[in-house]
């Protein structure tokens, strides 16, 4: 029988189930491959990155304009079977106004939920004060309920990434965009268990998303027992498959070796599984 793939709304329905209980990974695929191979291994949902897009086409991380955004997700909805979660930044606006429509813009290209930042880009004020914060998840809420309601919204507290590691001001922030409309909540940079039990306890009972993008002690089953209800990597599969990629190609031109070969895929499984 032929295969019937899920419909944007049968995959925006799973991605709330998902939020519901337990405690689940989300994958950030950089690119349609990579995000098929993750939809085989078994993941229940995606996430985009924006660092991992923006190096594979020579840019820093928030390098990218909206249009070019915009077109990457929905080149990865279109991919794959699974609910796709947008890294979108800060909304690419600087007011509520613009957020709202560039949400607008998001929900329509068929994510299953977006994430919006706090951060401003500005490295002399890094972050939005709380009340224009809270004002621009205001205006993601209303362009979501307008459009019809069923596409997830993470709010993001970036204080920990932006040179105010204050939990007690993050997790304000943080049920100020809960109550603002945010389905789940998320701060980067957390690292310690009793920063993410506070964060989990601060928010209850809204979900929280973990990042965990370094080689850390923490298991799933740990981070589930602290009430996490799922663990994003942020660019750090893009960084590790860059990492290989860089020793590889300096082993070849400081030394002229090829050892860095030596853990390279297997072209035969890449392409049985791409069959």
């Amino acid at each position: 029988m032929p295969h019937v793939r899920p419909s944007i709304a049968d995959k925006r329905r799973t991605f709330h189930k998902l939020h519901e209980s337990g405690c689940f990974v989300i994958p950030n695929p950089w690119d349609v491959g990579s995000a098929r191979y993750l939809q085989g291994l078994g993941f229940k949902a995606l996430a985009t990155t924006s660092s991992g897009f923006a190096w594979s086409h020579g840019h820093r991380d928030g390098g990218m304009s909206r249009d070019r955004v915009l077109d990457h997700l929905t080149e990865m909805v279109e991919a794959t079977d699974l609910p796709v979660n947008a890294d979108f930044e800060n909304g690419f606006a600087p007011d509520a106004a613009g957020v709202a429509e560039s949400v607008r813009l998001a929900v329509a290209t068929g994510v299953a939920g977006l994430s919006i930042e706090d951060s401003t880009g500005d490295a002399s004020r890094p972050l939005y004060d709380i009340d224009a914060a809270v004002e621009r998840i205001s205006a993601a809420r209303k362009a979501i309920d307008k459009a019809g309601g069923d596409t997830l919204l993470v709010g993001r507290a970036e204080c920990f990434l932006h040179g105010r590691p204050d939990l007690e001001h993050t997790i304000l922030r943080l049920k100020a965009y809960a109550n603002a409309g945010a389905d789940c909540l998320y701060a980067p940079g957390v690292r310690t268990s009793a920063e993410i039990g506070a964060v989990v306890a601060g928010v209850a009972p809204k979900p929280v998303n973990l990042l965990m993008g370094w080689a850390g002690d923490l298991t799933m089953s740990e981070i589930g027992a602290l009430g996490v209800r799922r663990v994003s990597v942020g660019g750090a599969l893009a960084r590790a498959a860059w990492g290989g990629f860089m020793r590889a190609a300096k082993l070849l031109i400081e030394q002229g070796k090829f050892g860095g070969f030596a853990d390279a895929a297997s072209g035969k499984e890449l392409d049985a599984f791409f069959h």
